[in-house]
Order: structure tokens, then C-alpha cells, then sequence
């Protein structure tokens, strides 16, 4: 399985990929997890400790490595009319620099802080190779926690996946994010779309969604968790906290599968 998640900030993306990850993994599959994220989280959710985290690396600032493997190096590397390689070789990376913890491995992306969203650097070149590497030719599952946009996904890259989930919350603005990813979705071949209803307090919750989001696209609801909000208090993975929230993600697995 290949799986990325998305969704505007705050909506609990983080928390469903950390928790399919961690169920993926119970079940002794292989699984590589990417914070894709500029807000990276994930590393926390899964049960990482800020001490195990600060020995990871985002690949985005790996500079010698990127110098290296595109052709480029020294201070003017990203300078106009600068030749570099466009197809670096990747392979080696998710398992030189990544570290495993209960089961999973964690990959962290980092960003390119210059040149926008657009930029054609060596930086954002590698990170776009390697999130193709992972989707095509990777044999674990992979679970990509990805920011509230589709600008690293490249259309090859896009068709391979299994699944591309967006997580909303019961909220208009968060089914307006829904509604512009749909069309950048299909635009670059994304076969499945679904949506994960996350936050979920009562039965008007789950009406507004419903009426909102067609029956073919949501894949359930994950309904809020004092056992979750304590685990974000403290820097725990939810998953080893417990409550319904495990139940309903492990629903909306079975329903991806």
C-alpha cells in the first residue's frame, strides 16, 4: 500500500498516517513513514522522542549528499542557468536515513525554503525523486503525511498511489480545502481520492459531512478522543494511548484494503 494524507492544518492528518502506520506495522508488515509535511509532526505522533528525533536529518538539508548526487556544489548550486542532474540516484536513502521505532521507519523530507513553491533547485529536485522512488519501487508500506497541497507529487508519481486521503474536520473551511484539492487531484491522474472525517463530537457532525462529501469518497469517521488529546498534551503516539480513535482508524484501513 501506498498511502499519502493531506488536509488543511489542524484537521489530525498527523494522527491518522502515524496511526496506520503503527497498525500496518502490528501486523509485522514492512512500513516507511514520511513527514512530508513543513510542519513535521509525525516523528511525535508515532513515539518518537524529541531526544531520538533530533538525531534525524530532514533529507532537504542533507547538502553534500544533495551536492553530490545532482552534480552541484558550492554556494551558487541553485543559481540561474546552474546544470544539474534531474534523476539523482535515491535509492539508498529511506534506509541510510531513516530511523525505526516500534515497527515503522521514519523519513523525514524537510522543505526548500527558497524559490517558492515553484522552484526548480537541486533541493527540490531530490525530494521529488525520492517521493517517486518510494511510491514506485519501494516493496513496504508506504504512509506520506503531506502538507495541504500536491506540489511534490509529479503525475507518474501520483498514478502509482493507492490511496490519497484528505482529512477534514466537521467545518466549512475545511471542506473548502476538500473541494480545491479535487481538481489538482485529477489533474495529475490520482485514481483514488477519499476522505477521512476526523473530530467528530456527535451525530450533526457526522450529518453535516455526510451531506457534504459523496458516500463513494468517505471512508468513515474517527471521533474525537480525550485519550488522543492527552497524547498530543504529552508528546505520546495515540496509538499507544488507546481510546476509540484506534477503533475508527482501524475501520477505515479495512475499508482501504
Amino acid at each position: 500500500m501506498k498511502i499519502a494524507v493531506t488536509g488543511k492544518g489542524g484537521v489530525g492528518k498527523t494522527t491518522l498516517a502515524a496511526v496506520l502506520a503503527r497498525l500496518y506495522a502490528a501486523e509485522g508488515k514492512k512500513v516507511l513513514a514520511v513527514d512530508a509535511d513543513p510542519d513535521a509532526n509525525l516523528g511525535s505522533a508515532l513515539g518518537f522522542s524529541i531526544e531520538e528525533l533530533k538525531g534525524i536529518t530532514p533529507i532537504s538539508k542533507l547538502e553534500s549528499l544533495i551536492a553530490e548526487r545532482t552534480g552541484t556544489g558550492g554556494e551558487d548550486s541553485a543559481a540561474p542557468g546552474k546544470f544539474f542532474k534531474i534523476n539523482p540516484r535515491v535509492d539508498d536513502i529511506p534506509d541510510r536515513f531513516s530511523l525505526e521505532k516500534n515497527g515503522v521507519k521514519l523519513l523525514l523530507m524537510g522543505t526548500v525554503e527558497t524559490g517558492g513553491s515553484g522552484c526548480v533547485c537541486p533541493e527540490h529536485v531530490m525530494l521529488k525523486r525520492l517521493l517517486s522512488h518510494l511510491v514506485i519501487s519501494r516493496d513496504e508500506v508506504v504512509i506520506m503525511d503531506m502538507e495541504a497541497g500536491l506540489e511534490h507529487l509529479g503525475r507518474g508519481t501520483a498514478k502509482m498511489m493507492d490511496r490519497f486521503v484528505v482529512v477534514v474536520e466537521p467545518g466549512e473551511r475545511s471542506i473548502q480545502t476538500l473541494q480545491k484539492l479535487k481538481p489538482l487531484a485529477a489533474d495529475l491522474g490520482i485514481r483514488q481520492l477519499n476522505v477521512a472525517a476526523n473530530k467528530i463530537r456527535n451525530r450533526e457532525d457526522e450529518a453535516f459531512l455526510e451531506s457534504r462529501i459523496a458516500p463513494d469518497e468517505l471512508l468513515g469517521f474517527i471521533h474525537y478522543s480525550d485519550e488522543c488529546a492527552f497524547a498530543d498534551c504529552k508528546g505520546l503516539s495515540p496509538f499507544d494511548t488507546g481510546g476509540s480513535v484506534i477503533d475508527d482508524i482501524r475501520s477505515i484501513k479495512k475499508r482501504m484494503e
